[in-house]
């Protein structure tokens, strides 16, 4: 078990030996969207307040988990009965509440085998670094076990030159709710390549994505094992931020990378990414929620607007946050995240469990001087350039 300040563990495929992960480099400067410049995310025991400085906290730590009864996103949740909370494999799992459970963390790598590429070309083999973030059955303990299954899953794409450390808040508010948060770091872009990272890569992620969906289904549908019988395969849904929007964004609307398995899908200041392969809702894709502040400088405000008009499905979603940038609304603290994550957590109450809260949606993202959540293509927004 590491300790506060030192670099966190990773857990091979079987959840077994544990090896010594890296610390994380600087995140540097590209092309289109920044990392954050001049930070460096520690790979730590417990979140700092600061998102510049956010860690990836240490597994089983406590003081990187919220408290069972208080939502992560600063609300409070409705109480629940015993008989709800009952851990029992015959016990209907509590799943929808922010703050209702206790997250526990784990890290895998998944070697993706030697394939084409959706371009043609021949790319090696992957080493998918994952944190996996789940919902503890109780209280943490030493070990603590996962709440009882099946629960659904959210796959989760990081920026560019980004883990999973600044985004800790949001992610822990989905699995603070019942939702399994699997965080992919994506090998010739995370936060660990340093300068080597490129952005070219990015065509080859979306395959990422759903390689590490079909590992997790495997590790669910195992008679032993940690995650044994965790994940409902029914209820998975993806999200990303940044070069992680585009990511999920073609996983959901291009023809080159459409994964069926994927029931919703939240781009976070994304876009469509030119040189993939195949082309941008030639179909319906699953309902997607885009999320854009309107004073990003990376992201252009045009993109995320160009993706909501482009998607004829009824139910897409356009969140603009007033004034927000690129990576604010995601990373630490701050109202704009506080909305993100109350209208991201009810966009997939609603879409992976089927639980009606287009209302819970409107109320979270309709706030007055800040955001505007608008809905199957309404909304006066205007179209905007691209530079993408």
């Amino acid at each position: 078990m590491s300790e506060p300040g030192h670099p966190s563990q990773e857990i091979n495929e079987q959840i077994g030996a544990t090896v010594s992960a890296v610390s994380t480099p600087a995140p540097g400067i590209r092309r289109r969207r920044v990392g954050a410049t001049g930070c460096v995310i520690l790979v730590a025991a417990a979140m700092a307040a600061a998102a510049c400085s956010a860690p990836d906290p240490s597994p089983g730590d406590p003081s990187a988990v919220p408290a069972k009864n208080k939502a992560a996103t600063g609300s409070r949740p409705r109480p629940v009965t015993a008989k709800q909370a009952a851990d029992t494999p015959a016990a209907r799992p509590v799943v929808g509440v922010a703050g209702h459970y206790w997250v526990g963390h784990r890290w895998t790598t998944f070697t993706e085998p030697a394939h084409t590429g959706p371009a043609g070309t021949w790319l090696a083999a992957r080493r998918l670094l994952t944190q996996i973030i789940f919902p503890l059955a109780g209280r943490p303990a030493h070990p603590s076990r996962p709440a009882s299954g099946p629960l659904p899953m959210i796959v989760f794409a990081p920026g560019f030159m980004q883990c999973g450390g600044p985004y800790y808040r949001l992610l822990r508010s989905w699995a603070s709710a019942g939702y399994v948060v699997v965080v992919v770091n994506f090998p010739h872009s995370d936060c660990k390549v340093g300068a080597a990272a490129t952005e070219s890569d990015l065509v080859h992620q979306p395959a990422d994505v759903s390689y590490v969906i079909t590992r997790m289904l495997a590790l669910s549908s195992a008679r032993r094992g940690l995650f044994s019988g965790l994940v409902n395969r029914r209820q998975v849904a993806i999200a990303g931020q940044s070069d992680g929007g585009d990511t999920v964004g073609a996983v959901a609307a291009n023809t080159c990378c459409s994964d069926h398995r994927v029931v919703a899908v939240a781009v976070l200041s994304g876009a469509e990414w030119p040189p993939m392969a195949g082309k941008y809702f030639t179909k319906r894709p699953a309902p997607m929620l885009f999320v854009q502040g309107s004073a990003d400088t990376v992201n252009w405000p045009g993109c995320g607007v160009q993706m909501y008009r482009a998607d004829s499905a009824r139910a897409r979603y356009y969140l603009d946050l007033f004034g927000a940038n690129h990576t604010g609304p995601y990373w630490g603290s701050n109202r704009f995240e506080r909305i993100v994550a109350r209208v991201s957590l009810a966009f997939f109450d609603r879409y992976v469990l089927k639980q009606d809260s287009g209302r819970a949606m409107r109320r979270a993202g309709n706030v007055s001087g800040f955001a505007a959540l608008f809905s199957a293509g309404t909304g006066a927004l205007r179209p905007g350039p691209c530079d993408n």
